[in-house]
């Protein structure tokens, strides 16, 4: 989204929906939704849309280690900027499978970049797609 300031500059902003949901993959479809519907914000193709869709499942899935967490959120932050939209996933998975896996080359051919990292909280797992950036 862009705006003009008073001074005449046009300014780009970013549009961010944060969702939380209980850390059980029974909610997973919910994210499955939030991720088509902010990803629709980009104009984006219905294949890009249906790529972000399955990313943002399979990371969640791999931020719950296939299990439910009782008394634990998996949290979602979707950020829609000029062209981009980035997904920040926080789970409560103790770790992450190894960058060598299948399952990382797969995200990335979906959404283009897969940034992971661990803190107190648990670990968290960033897609960024950006509109005929190669993933499609």
């Amino acid at each position: 989204m862009t705006v003009t300031t008073s001074h005449g500059e046009s300014v780009a902003i970013s549009d961010t929906v944060d969702l939380r949901v209980p850390a059980d993959p029974a909610y997973l479809a919910v994210l499955r939704s939030a991720a088509s519907a902010v990803a629709a914000r980009l104009d984006l193709t219905v294949d890009e849309i249906e790529n972000i869709r399955i990313a943002v499942d399979e990371a969640s899935a791999l931020l719950l280690d296939g299990r439910t967490h009782e008394g634990s959120e998996l949290t979602a932050s979707f950020q829609v900027g000029p062209g981009t939209l980035e997904v920040l996933l926080y789970g409560p998975a103790r770790s992450l499978p190894g960058r060598a896996r299948f399952a990382w080359s797969v995200l990335e051919a979906l959404v283009g970049k897969v940034e992971t990292g661990e803190d107190a909280a648990g670990n968290w797992i960033r897609l960024t797609h950006t509109p005929g950036g190669g993933a499609s």
